[in-house]
């Protein structure tokens, strides 16, 4: 085939690498991605960068494991264990992790996506909240992966539009960014912020939904560098978007300013909307907010039916259930008054500390010959992988002053 032709055909067959982009790219990658760089300027990007590259990585693993196996991740770990006892702690683990991580995302979800139109319209946090949680609901009650698929895929088109052109239209220092933006230090005032670049980054269950959402695009072996090709595009799309925010809110504001108004973060889409920046902001994050918020249900309940062993019908009652509770914790959350701003920078925080026990996980499921016979980790990919481990745990004991 034509190498035009085989990139169209990748370039159409993007899908499952979209969802998680969405996941990514939510109300708590905006709000975190445009306080870290009010706050620090360019300084943390290198952390941005190194989560982008990190979940690169993992999210190939996954894809290869859903791909070749035919089974997600959840199920892979079930099945990793002969020993009851073993087996049984494993799945506890697992779904605690997933739905616990899952529940403190939905809640920065939601309220991150109510902020925006609670600036604008006068609305309650609690109306906006349940307006978000409603329309998330109906898509994901529909059942239907095709469509829940291109909401994603137009979603993270918009949001990648607002940002990218503004970060160019504001003509950014480039040689500042890269002497000030790709020095790694970590220090008492920004290891939080750092943790949360990487939590909302590499978001633990997003390896969950990739791992069952491929399967479903992807047919088998013979399409495995199709899956690489969608991983490898959404996930630098990421980045861009999410470098993006870091530019244009430095640029923005002074160094060291504290956002805690979603109407102020607005002001760094000014030098390419004017007037109009805090209504596109509004929508923009409205969207994102709608978007995440269906993938963190979804998520938890791939996981919790892979781990129990329930199949992955998006219709079934046990599905729905787990997914409808994780949607309802979301929204109590989101309408209970707390600082949206620290509720949706704390999601983060608490996703990049469960982020070490998955990665651990998935690096002995990597490494299994028996299901995935040839295609587990090279060398390579296991140096990147246990790095990838040996750097969140170390992040992890610094926020707790161990370090």
């Amino acid at each position: 085939m034509p190498e035009g032709s085989k990139f169209k055909r990748r370039l159409k067959n993007i899908g499952p690498g979209a969802i998680v982009a969405a996941a990514i790219i939510g109300p708590g990658t905006v709000t975190t991605a445009s306080k870290v760089g009010a706050e620090f300027g360019y300084a943390l990007i290198w952390a941005l960068v190194f989560s982008v590259l990190a979940t690169m990585a993992l999210q190939e693993m996954v894809t290869r494991l859903g791909v070749i196996t035919r089974k997600d991740l959840s199920t892979i770990l079930r099945e990793q264990f002969s020993h009851p006892v073993i087996k049984w702690l494993t799945i506890l683990l697992i779904i605690s992790a997933i739905v616990i991580g899952s529940a403190a995302y939905e809640a920065g979800n939601i309220v991150g996506g109510a902020l925006g139109l609670v600036a604008i319209t006068g609305l309650s946090t609690p109306v906006v909240s349940m307006i978000i949680g409603v329309l998330s609901g109906l898509l994901l009650w529909i059942g239907k992966y095709k469509i829940i698929e291109r909401v994603f895929i137009t979603l993270i088109a918009l949001m990648t539009a607002s940002f990218v052109i503004t970060a160019i239209v504001i003509q950014p220092d480039l040689s500042a960014i890269i002497t000030e933006g790709f020095v790694p230090k970590v220090s008492g005032g920004n290891t939080i912020y750092v943790i949360s670049l990487i939590g909302t980054t590499i978001v633990p269950y997003t390896l969950f939904l990739q791992s069952s959402t491929v399967q479903e695009r992807f047919k088998g072996e013979s399409e495995l560098k199709d899956s690489r090709f969608d991983v490898v595009t959404t996930i630098t799309i990421c980045g861009i978007i999410s470098v993006s925010i870091i530019i244009t809110a430095a640029a923005a504001f002074p160094l060291g300013t504290g956002l805690n108004d979603p109407s102020t973060m607005a002001d760094q889409l000014k030098p390419l909307l004017g007037s109009w920046a805090k209504y596109v902001f509004a929508f923009g994050i409205f969207a994102a907010g709608i978007s995440s918020a269906m993938t963190a249900p979804l998520a938890a309940a791939y996981a919790t039916a892979g781990a129990l062993g329930w199949g992955n019908n998006l219709r079934s009652a046990k599905f729905r259930f787990v997914w409808i509770g994780v949607l309802l914790i979301g929204i109590i959350f989101a309408s209970l008054g707390y600082d949206p701003i620290q509720l949706i920078v704390f999601s983060q925080y608490a996703n990049g500390l469960i982020l070490p026990i998955i990665v651990l996980f998935l690096m002995f499921a990597m490494n299994n010959k028996q299901t995935l016979r040839g295609h587990v980790n090279s060398t390579l990919v296991n140096i990147i992988g246990w790095l990838i481990f040996v750097i969140t745990v170390t992040l992890s004991l610094i926020s707790f002053g161990i370090f």
